[in-house]
């Protein structure tokens, strides 16, 4: 177990009574069951993320020059950087919509009281009519329904708005302030289980065999495959979830836990419930959401185009966008598994600015990078630079640390009564960035023409969101440590 120790003093005649003592203790079996909520999130945004831009960068090819992507790709490659402002528009809009969607969720999920929960209501609808629309996407593409699916898209992600705040904000209700940043890192490996199915199903069922042949060749049930496991795996996670976590009788449990959680906080000021936020509180939570929108414009910008990236630029096989995966996944884990540790030790803030520079050298990296077969003519799976695995790797560990505690760290400044309106705060500033992001960065690729601006424009905003995090966000660890001794016992009672 993890534990956070709250020494209580008491004045006596003779000094100070330092014998009582309570302890937080982090259940890692109901923490790993809740993580369920984010294997399902992880899963489905996987295989929406590393398939539906390339989706549409073909069906906008077809559309525009009456050519597919594999004819573009030997005629003129530039059109297929044209169209990307147009793909960028269409994923911006999903997020546009999330933006507005999520909040409202979270405000509802706060308020409902249900036999099953005030989440559970909105997890299982969400995941089910989301399960049941997601295989539509490939179909209505394979048929070269451009309208259908992007009406589908819509739909899912309209659910999956439904379920992505109330599953995320299951965590922080029945888990202490103190112990949120360790819980985080478990839930976020849980979820990346989740992002690893999507992953080795696009290693064995490539996206670049179906999309770089002529159009009789193409098989359906190479796209089609993904999105039905993923919907399946849904379901069973929601199941999972709804079978061994009981909102209402842990909320009951856990109550003496998370007042004394809130004793505990690591915040500038005390949490008025009823109270409007306390000037101090209020600027950390702006600096942590204004940086948290820049992170995520970089995030969002390589999930959107790194498919088409690896595909259009490196000419390489789609398989080697999975192995990226896997890579930075496996590096996330590792930083999931510490973050916690680390963020005791020296605070989330340096926790957190220390990933963001991992992160921002990364991106430095990656700037050099450049097509293998411009020296050797490779092509397919030979054509993939190494460097691109180190690159990953490194963001993957930094990126982990920084999700890992800003997540915590916004709902350290709300009571346990608006936890679902502080996530939809968190949500709303990542939305907002991934809505800007791929319209911008499609503009840029329009301009410039050169695929290299990726890694570019992921730097620049880097470097940004690691300025405004450090220099405007305190660094306030918790107030009771563990183990304390003489007068470092009576600091913050």
């Amino acid at each position: 177990m993890w534990y956070n120790t709250l020494l209580v003093v008491k004045k006596t005649n003779g000094g100070y009574d330092m014998s009582e003592t309570k302890t937080l203790k982090l259940n890692y079996g109901r923490t790993f069951l809740i993580g369920f909520a984010f294997f399902g999130i992880v899963l489905l945004w996987q295989v929406y993320d590393s398939w539906c831009p390339t989706f549409l960068t073909d069906i906008f090819a077809r559309r525009m020059y009456d050519l597919s992507t594999a004819q573009l790709k030997n005629s003129d490659p530039d059109k297929i950087l044209n169209v990307q402002w147009i793909v960028g528009i269409i994923m911006a809009c999903d997020n546009l919509a999330a933006l507005i969607l999520l909040p409202i969720f979270g405000n509802l999920s706060d308020r409902v009281k249900s036999p099953i929960g005030k989440r559970m209501p909105f997890i299982l609808v969400g995941t089910f009519v989301s399960a049941v629309a997601f295989p539509f996407i490939p179909l209505f593409f394979h048929y070269n329904n451009m309208v259908g699916m992007v009406v589908i898209m819509v739909i899912v992600l309209i659910f999956m708005m439904m379920y992505r705040n109330p599953a995320v904000s299951l965590m922080p209700d029945i888990t202490p302030k103190p112990l949120r940043a360790k819980a985080n890192g478990i839930i976020n490996i849980v979820g990346f289980f989740g992002g690893a199915f999507a992953t080795v199903l696009g290693i064995f069922l490539k996206l670049s065999d179906y999309i770089n042949v002529e159009d009789a060749a193409r098989k359906l049930w190479i796209i089609e495959i993904p999105f039905i496991i993923a919907s399946i795996l849904m379901v069973i996670s929601a199941l999972v979830l709804f079978a061994t976590i009981k909102e209402n009788k842990l909320a009951e449990q856990l109550k003496d836990e998370m007042d004394l959680g809130e004793q505990m906080a690591a915040i500038e000021n005390p949490v008025d419930d009823d109270g409007p936020m306390s000037p101090a509180n209020k600027r950390m939570l702006l600096a942590i959401l204004g940086a948290e929108f820049l992170w995520f414009m970089a995030d969002n910008a390589l999930g959107t185009y790194i498919g088409n990236y690896v595909i259009y630029y490196l000419n390489s096989a789609s398989s080697a966008t999975m192995y990226l995966t896997i890579i930075g996944g496996v590096a996330s884990i590792f930083g999931f598994a510490i973050a916690g540790s680390i963020a005791d030790r020296i605070g989330r803030k340096w926790t957190i600015s220390f990933g963001l520079i991992v992160s921002l050298l990364g991106m430095i990296v990656m700037c050099f990078v450049v097509p293998t077969g411009v020296v050797t003519g490779a092509h397919g799976e030979h054509a993939f630079p190494v460097l691109l695995h180190f690159v990953w790797a490194i963001r993957g560990f930094g990126m982990a640390l920084v999700h890992n505690c800003s997540f915590p760290m916004v709902v350290e400044l709300c009571s346990n009564k608006n936890i679902g309106k502080f996530t939809g705060y968190y949500y709303a500033a990542s939305m907002s960035a991934q809505t800007i992001t791929p319209v911008l960065l499609g503009l840029v690729f329009k301009a410039t023409l050169m695929w290299r601006a990726l890694s570019f424009y992921c730097l620049i905003l880097y470097i940004f969101s690691c300025l405004v995090f450090t220099l405007l966000v305190k660094n306030i660890k918790a107030k009771k440590i563990a183990n304390a001794h003489g007068l470092e016992a009576l600091e913050g009672d």
